[in-house]
């Protein structure tokens, strides 16, 4: 299943590009996500609860970056699986930052996906969905946050990947 979206935010490419690249700016982004833990410079992974049709889960991904062009090219691969193996989720990303006129950042980002198991037994169509609200709902997480860091002007504020190796986050809201 091929997904892709592109959104807006009012941000300059560069605090756009270090809050990407920062996985506790990003992972209370992700609907669902219950944590995360860097392992790595170039990998992280994080627990995310989802619900499609009656079904709901917790799948414990695993994420490795596996390019990056600073500040406009990221690529990444996702694995992961539910707790009870259920279903298995593999996923090829790639995400461009791109400047636009009024000084907004234009986020494009694409995913190929499978999905085997018992979630991958929902239709296509459903599925797109499901993966089409995530994704919006991601962009108004992001767009929030991002904005907000302008607004607040914290220019430096944030770990990269590098930084934050093997420090794990708790989940927004709880700590």
């Amino acid at each position: 299943m091929k997904i892709a979206e592109t959104f807006a935010v009012q941000a300059p490419v560069e605090r756009v590009w270090r809050f990407i690249t920062d996985p506790g700016q990003v992972a209370p982004c992700v609907p669902g996500c219950q944590g995360h833990e860097v392992l790595g410079p170039r990998q992280y992974k994080a627990s995310v609860r989802v619900a499609v049709g009656p079904i709901k889960t917790v799948f414990n991904v695993t994420v490795e970056l596996t390019e990056e062009r600073a500040p406009t090219f990221l690529a990444s691969t996702t694995r992961g699986e539910e707790g009870s193996r259920a279903s298995t989720l593999t996923a090829r990303n790639e995400l461009r930052l791109a400047p636009d006129a009024e000084g907004m950042t234009v986020v494009s980002y694409s995913s190929e996906i499978s999905l085997v198991g018992r979630l991958g037994k929902f239709g296509l169509g459903m599925m797109k969905k499901k993966a089409r609200k995530l994704g919006e709902e991601f962009a108004e997480n992001f767009r929030a946050l991002v904005e907000a860091d302008g607004a607040a002007d914290h220019a430096g504020a944030g770990a990269t990947f590098a930084d934050e190796a093997q420090h794990e986050v708790p989940p927004a809201g709880h700590g």
